[in-house]
């Protein structure tokens, strides 16, 4: 694994491209609800309104914007049936799950702090 941390003195083009990496990371994952969400749907498909009890205190604005940034940067698959009335499901992508050691990782840290 990769050190990435500052005791380690990277040269400044190492540390401007680990700069840009987590300047891009936070761009991703820089909604208070996106973390959230792409956990409670690692767990499996959701309708919005499911999804919407599944993350209390989210507003249904903040839900839709959260969603559509989330589907843009491709972590996100949102499913449309031409159905009446419409069916919407929303699901990971394979590239969201590949998020699942992160999801380990922070709850090891989060327990670490107990």
């Amino acid at each position: 694994m990769p050190d990435h941390t500052v005791d380690s003195c990277p040269s400044e083009e190492h540390a401007a491209a680990l700069h840009a990496q987590i300047r891009e990371a936070i761009a991703v994952f820089g909604g208070k609800w996106k973390l959230e969400i792409l956990w409670v749907l690692s767990h499996g498909t959701h309708r919005f309104n499911e999804l919407r009890r599944a993350v209390p205190g989210v507003t249904q604005h903040m839900l839709t914007m959260q969603l559509r940034e989330l589907e843009k940067d491709g972590l996100v698959r949102r499913t449309l049936y031409p159905e009446v009335p419409p069916r919407v499901e929303y699901e990971i992508t394979e590239e969201a799950r590949r998020l699942g050691p992160v999801f380990d990782a922070l709850f090891d840290w989060t327990r670490g702090r107990a």
